[in-house]
C-alpha cells in the first residue's frame, strides 16, 4: 500500500529524532569518553592510576544514569567495591555490582531521600585512596535529595512545584534547590574529600553550565542565599512558601548557616568534571540524518527557551520565512533545541513539548507544507507518558471538524488531553510516545518543510 507524502514525512521526523537520541546514548557516550587499559583509566586528557586506589565507589542520580552505570560496570567490573545510583521510576537497567533505587520525578520522593543519605554516608567514608565516581544527568536535582536540617521533604516538594508552575527556568529552580540541600551546590564532592572525585555528566541545561546541571553536586557554586530568595520574590511566592523554608533562607542571608561550596574550598582541586553527552551532539546527528534524507538543513538555535507558546510563535515565523524562500519541489529541515517553560494557569495535563506543539499548530493553521515534532529526549514530557507531539498546518482545522477546540485546551494547559482526543477521533498518531529513552539532553524540535 502506497504511503502519502505526509506519512513519509512523519516517518522521516521520527527517524531524524532517533538518530539524535542514538548520538547521546549514555552507554555509548561513556564508552567513548572513558578508556581503561591495564591499571590506567583515561578520561578527557587525564589519566588515573587505578592501582593507587584502595577502593572504587560509584554513585549517581538522574534519568540517564542507569545506562551510564552499565557502561562503567563493563569497564571496571570487579574493581568496583560499592555502587549506588538513584534513577527515575521505570529507568532501571540490569546490573550486577551497582545498586539501583527508583524514585519519583520531577517531585522528589522518600526513596530518593533514603538513598541520598546512603550516598552521603559512602562519601563520608571515602579517603585519599578512594576513587569516587559520580554519574550525573538531568533529573538528578529531584533524585539526589537531602533536605537541610529544619526543612522537610514535603517543604521541598511544595517549593519545587510552586516554582515549576510559576514557569521558573531550570537555573532559577536549581538556585533555590541548592540552598535547601545538603548534597547540591558542591556538597557531594565536599563530603567525599579528600577522595579523588570524578564526575561524568550528561547535560540537560542550555550552554552546559556545570554548576546548574543536576544542581551541581560536584561543582563549586557561585550563587548565594540572596539569589535564591530573589528567585522566590521574583515570582511572588514569599507568602506561599513553608515557614521552615523562609526561615532557612533568611538565616542563610544573615550568614547563620553554611554556604554552598565555593572555589576556595579544598574539594574542587580533587574533583574532575567531564560532560560526556549534550544537546550539541544530538543536533549534529539530527542534521546528518536529515541531510541523508535529502533535506537542505539548518540549525536555528541550541538555546530555545522561555514560554513554550512564545517559542512556538518564533518557530512558526521561522518556518514561514523559510518556506517563502523555497523553490517548488524543494524540501528543507529546520532544527532547534533547548528547554522551554510553561506557566500553569489551568488544571489540565501536559508538558512543555506538547504545549509548544499545540501552540505551533494554531500559529500555522491552514498553511500547507510544514510539519513539526517537538519532543523531550528523555521520552517523557512533564508528568505524562508522551515525549511530545507531531503537528502540521491541518492539525487545528481537523480538530475543529472533530468537535475539539484547540484554543480551549491550550488555555487550560491541557495539551495532553487535546492530543489524546485528537488521535482517538482521527485514528492518527499526533501524540509522540516512543517510551523511555534512557538519556536526557533537553528537548528537540524538528521542522520539515515542503514547497508544493
Amino acid at each position: 500500500m502506497m504511503r502519502s507524502p505526509q506519512q513519509d514525512e512523519n516517518q522521516n521526523l521520527q527517524d531524524i529524532f532517533a538518530a539524535a537520541l542514538a548520538a547521546v546514548d549514555p552507554y555509548r557516550a561513556v564508552l567513548a569518553a572513558v578508556r581503561v587499559e591495564g591499571d590506567v583509566l583515561y578520561l578527557s586528557g587525564r589519566t588515573f592510576d587505578l592501582s593507587a586506589f584502595a577502593r572504587i565507589i560509584v554513585v549517581g542520580a538522574g534519568k540517564a544514569t542507569a545506562r551510564m552505570a552499565l557502561a562503567i560496570e563493563s569497564l571496571l567490573g570487579a574493581r568496583i567495591d560499592a555502587g549506588l545510583i538513584i534513577v527515575k521510576e521505570g529507568h532501571r537497567e540490569d546490573m550486577s555490582r551497582i545498586e539501583q533505587v527508583e524514585s519519583s520525578h520531577p517531585l522528589p520522593g522518600e526513596p530518593a531521600v533514603v538513598a541520598t543519605r546512603r550516598i552521603l554516608e559512602m562519601a563520608h567514608a571515602a579517603d585519599q585512596r578512594t576513587l569516587f565516581l559520580c554519574l550525573l544527568s538531568g533529573g538528578a536535582s529531584a533524585l539526589l535529595v537531602a533536605p537541610v536540617e529544619g526543612v522537610t521533604l514535603q517543604d521541598k516538594q511544595e517549593s519545587t512545584q510552586m516554582l515549576m508552575h510559576a514557569g521558573a527556568t531550570i537555573a532559577e529552580l536549581n538556585t533555590v534547590r541548592k540552598h535547601l540541600s545538603g548534597v547540591k551546590g558542591g556538597r557531594l564532592a565536599q563530603a567525599a574529600w579528600p577522595a579523588q572525585v570524578v564526575a561524568l555528566i550528561v547535560s540537560d541545561v542550555i550552554g552546559d553550565p556545570l554548576a546548574v546541571i543536576a544542581s551541581g553536586p560536584t561543582v563549586p557554586d557561585d550563587t548565594r542565599y540572596a539569589d535564591a530568595w530573589a528567585v522566590i520574590a521574583g515570582y511572588g511566592l514569599q507568602a506561599r512558601l513553608a515557614p521552615r523554608v523562609v526561615a532557612h533562607l533568611q538565616r542563610g542571608i544573615a550568614g547563620e548557616v553554611a554556604k554552598t561550596v565555593k572555589e576556595h574550598d579544598p574539594c574542587p582541586a580533587k574533583t574532575f568534571n567531564v560532560i560526556v553527552a549534550s544537546l550539541h551532539q544530538a543536533l549534529v546527528a539530527a542534521r546528518q540524518a536529515a541531510v541523508q534524507q535529502g533535506y537542505v538543513t539548518k540549525t536555528l538555535t541550541l538555546s530555545l527557551q522561555g514560554e513554550a507558546r512564545v517559542a512556538a510563535r518564533f518557530l512558526a515565523q521561522a518556518a514561514r520565512d523559510e518556506l517563502a524562500a523555497m523553490q517548488p519541489g524543494e524540501r528543507r529541515c529546520l532544527l532547534s533545541g533547548g528547554e522551554t517553560t510553561v506557566t500553569v494557569r489551568g488544571a489540565g495535563l501536559g508538558g512543555r513539548n506538547q504545549e509548544l506543539a499545540l501552540a505551533f499548530a494554531l500559529e500555522v493553521e491552514g498553511l500547507p507544507g510544514m510539519m513539526l515534532l517537538s519532543a523531550g529526549t528523555d521520552g517523557s514530557d512533564g508528568p505524562t507518558d508522551a515525549a511530545g507531539a507531531v503537528v502540521d498546518g491541518s492539525t487545528a482545522a481537523t480538530a475543529r471538524r472533530m468537535g475539539l477546540q484547540p484554543e480551549r485546551y491550550l488555555n487550560h494547559n491541557d495539551s495532553y488531553g487535546f492530543f489524546q482526543r485528537f488521535d482517538a477521533a482521527t485514528g492518527g498518531h499526533a501524540h509522540f510516545k516512543p517510551g523511555v529513552a534512557g538519556t536526557n539532553v533537553m528537548d528537540i524540535q524538528i521542522m520539515l518543510l515542503r514547497r508544493a
